[in-house]
């Protein structure tokens, strides 16, 4: 029988499932950074227009406030934003950006700007510019000419709002015996803007209208085509009449006429400093000495250095803080002595936190011992229970004559137990014991976790070859533990390098040091809690600029400190390996 080629069957045309296709063109958009769905493109132009809306509005804030700098900041950094999410593509910059524009804001900036005021004489005597000393310097130097008679006034206005001073001069004259005044003289006059001079009125003057005055004696109460401001007035508008000044015509000195606290007279005044802006100097009228513009100070100074106010304006110094850290006996002095208590405050609690938490991680990883997870729990407490909360806590602990350390725990009677907080050393001892309560359920929860990742295979390798427990924790553990977790303990010490807030709360860098230093330098005092003192809370007064010099120093200083070990955790990587 002949063989017959069987034909092949046709198949059937492959046909992509709709749902599939639209899978996969949704993940080809959403790889090239664009948005799938429609809902998402519409919930995006919403939250854009939104973000660009507060954009507008705060850069429109900003102009008003004449930052033209800021305002042109926000609108470049909206522009940026709308390209990244309206483009198709740029996927990782999509993730990238809110996260960037955060860094800049909060970190970066930070360090620019403090980079840069460390180079300034900011301050609370230099934090304006030379223009608001140039006014401070005017308003304080506003005196009241003693000499001068004080008067009676009456305060009148015009149709434009314009304020006039009517006065009423008795010092020359005197009172009769009835207690009326014996010969007034009466002056009138109106502020800047009203071309009205200072001048005196003839006493038959037709304008002139007299009645009883505040004093109890008649003074010029009016004057036609004026209208007097009544009391309620007065009161009303005392913030803004206690500026008007008028003019005294052809006064050596510029004085004027300017109205006394009561706001009930009037009284010759003058402005002892006058600022010439060719020369940059003010001229002190009383005595015709020049104190010149001192960029290099920032103040207004004289010839022997003396200044005329202590308001000046902020300027760039140059190295001055940093050779004042390192120049100045007074800074020197004490600096040496907190560095080292810093890095003995920062080594200490990393090493008795690590210590402990290490402790209690190897006793609760024993698989004898029952209910761990309950154990684990009650050792976190102290970490879930809020660092300035147990901060205060220790501090009422340590209080000298009823504390809980002292008097129900060693049993003293009070005026008899340890000096917690007076004495020096008895301080660090308890910012110690304090940071190690804080501190060890942190390093609890890390060994933990390093223990559990220890492969089990070693440990009973060790065991089998008759290693010791202390020996399996020496050479096996300890060694792959270091490698894990030494970046957290860098980061540990940086953090207690600069951990301003259990100082500050314990005893606030006291002790107090010896006066005779002229800089409050505390017996417990770290660096970062010696440059907030410097900052905020200064004798002299607010230094921003010092601070920032010591912070970029402190920065450094962590910064060294902190690549030192992590060149040795390299080290331990290749030991391990």
């Amino acid at each position: 029988m002949a063989k017959t080629k069987d034909k092949p069957v046709a198949e059937a045309p492959r046909t992509m499932n709709l749902s599939d296709k639209d899978a996969r063109r949704r993940q080809r958009m959403v790889d090239d950074g664009g948005t799938p769905t429609l809902r998402g493109t519409i919930f995006k132009i919403i939250l854009l227009g939104l973000a660009d809306a507060l954009a507008l509005f705060v850069a429109m804030i900003l102009i008003t406030g004449k930052r033209i700098d800021y305002a042109a900041a926000v609108v470049i950094v909206t522009l940026i934003f709308n390209w990244i999410y309206l483009r198709r593509g740029g996927l990782p910059a999509k993730y990238l950006a809110p996260g960037v524009l955060f860094l800049i804001c909060f970190s970066f900036s930070v360090v620019v700007y403090s980079g840069f005021i460390a180079f300034t004489n900011y301050g609370g005597q230099h934090n304006g510019s030379k223009e608001d000393s140039v006014a401070s310097v005017e308003l304080g130097a506003v005196v009241n000419d003693i000499g001068a008679p004080w008067m009676d006034v009456t305060i009148l206005k015009d149709d434009a709002n314009k304020h006039y001073f009517l006065a009423t001069d008795c010092s020359t004259s005197g009172f009769d015996d009835a207690g009326a005044c014996a010969a007034p003289l009466y002056y009138f006059g109106g502020e800047e803007g009203t071309n009205v001079e200072w001048a005196e009125l003839a006493a038959d003057d037709a304008n002139l209208e007299l009645g009883a005055g505040m004093s109890g004696y008649e003074v010029a109460v009016g004057y036609g085509g004026y209208t007097a401001l009544t009391a309620d007035d007065i009161n009303a508008q005392s913030a803004k009449l206690a500026g008007v000044r008028v003019s005294i015509p052809g006064d050596e000195q510029k004085g004027f006429m300017a109205l006394d606290p009561t706001l009930a007279g009037v009284q010759r005044t003058y402005i002892d400093a006058v600022y010439d802006a060719a020369t940059d100097s003010f001229t002190r009228q009383s005595d015709g000495m020049v104190f010149k513009a001192n960029d290099s100070t920032g103040f207004f100074e004289n010839e022997a250095g003396e200044r005329l106010n202590d308001t000046g304006w902020q300027a760039f110094v140059g190295l001055k803080n940093f050779n004042l850290i390192f120049g100045k006996e007074e800074l020197r002095a004490p600096l040496l002595k907190i560095f080292s208590w810093t890095v003995i405050f920062a080594v200490a609690s990393v090493v008795s936190t690590f210590v402990l938490g290490l402790a209690l991680a190897l006793l609760f990883n024993d698989e004898r011992l029952a209910g761990k997870k309950v154990y684990r729990a009650i050792m976190i407490l102290p970490y879930a229970f809020p660092g300035f909360l147990s901060a205060y806590v220790w501090k009422g602990m340590f209080n000298a004559d009823y504390g809980f350390i002292n008097y129900n725990i060693l049993g003293f009677e009070p005026g008899t137990g340890i000096p917690w907080l007076a004495d020096e050393n008895w301080a660090k001892i308890a910012i110690l014991l304090c940071n190690l309560w804080l501190g060890f359920p942190y390093m609890f929860l890390i060994t933990t976790g390093a223990l559990q990742a220890i492969p089990g295979e070693l440990v009973e390798s060790a065991t089998i070859d008759g290693a010791s427990a202390w020996q399996i924790l020496r050479q096996i553990k300890l060694p792959l533990l270091l490698v894990s977790l030494s970046p957290l303990l860098i980061s540990s010490f940086a953090f207690n390098f600069n951990n301003f807030t259990i100082i500050y709360l314990i005893t606030g860098g006291g002790p107090s040091g010896d006066p005779a230093l002229g800089v409050d330098a505390g017996g417990t005092d770290i660096l970062i809690s010696f440059v907030y003192k410097i900052a905020f809370s200064s004798s002299q007064g607010a230094d921003y600029g010092l601070a920032s010099a010591f912070s970029i120093l402190i920065f450094f200083i962590v910064g060294g400190l902190s690549m030192i070990g992590f060149r040795r955790t390299k080290f331990l990587e290749e030991a391990a390996d």
